[in-house]
């Protein structure tokens, strides 16, 4: 029987650091990038010329911080969402923020496979982690996954750290996070639109119609998640 080369401790204390590493570094991008487009964000003409000027430089800059956003849970996601209809239009914008958000969920379910649970509790607690145990042991667990993912207001954040925990296969996750995403990604890229065409009223219109819906669907989620999960 050969002998280990590294103890246990040795591997836990090189996977903390390479987790370290990786968030460090996403941090850094995030900050990098987030910043430039959130001013010019600010003056609806200068950022639609930006975006004519930079037509794959913007939308890889856009990408680019749709992925971070996923992988660093503590960043908004609704000002993405909604930025992306405003730069992009309806369509574009949300063939663009769903491809981002969807390699974003993928690089972090593979994450947390390689780095388990410390990876996931860089962002959120362990109580918030056990109130999704029910999705762990259910035999309806990629059905649930499932709906929880298509209300909106939902921690899709959470989840999407969480199913890398669970055994469930990469592509069920992969047809989860796309098409569960679509319905509130939606609404916000509309929104975003109709302020991006100087709509304003079509615009409040439609976010206040999602605040409501996400009240609704949080409330739901809230329910379900204490009635089968029992969290402490």
């Amino acid at each position: 029987m050969q002998k280990r080369i590294f103890s246990e401790k040795t591997r836990k204390i090189a996977a903390g650091t390479a987790v370290g590493l990786f968030l460090a570094a996403l941090c850094l991008c995030a900050v990098i990038l987030w910043e430039p487009i959130l001013r010019l964000a600010k003056d609806p003409q200068l950022f639609r010329e930006w975006v004519d000027r930079h037509t794959a430089a913007g939308r890889i800059v856009y990408l680019a911080v749709v992925i971070v956003q996923v992988f660093v849970a503590v960043l908004p996601g609704e000002p993405v969402e909604i930025f992306a209809g405003y730069a992009f239009g309806t369509a574009e914008g949300t063939m663009l923020c769903l491809g981002g958000m969807v390699l974003g969920s993928v690089l972090v379910f593979l994450f947390v496979r390689r780095f388990g649970m410390k990876a996931v509790t860089v962002f959120f607690t362990e109580e918030k982690v056990r109130s999704l145990k029910f999705l762990r042991t259910s035999r309806r667990r990629e059905i649930l996954f499932f709906f929880i993912f298509l209300l909106p207001g939902t921690p899709k954040d959470l989840l999407s750290y969480y199913a890398g925990l669970t055994d469930m296969r990469l592509s069920t996750w992969l047809l989860i996070c796309t098409v569960g995403r679509i319905p509130s990604l939606l609404t916000s890229t509309v929104g975003g639109d109709a302020l991006g065409m100087g709509n304003y009223t079509f615009a409040l219109t439609v976010f206040g119609i999602t605040i409501l819906l996400s009240g609704a669907g949080l409330l739901l989620y809230r329910i379900l998640s204490t009635r089968r999960g029992k969290p402490q």
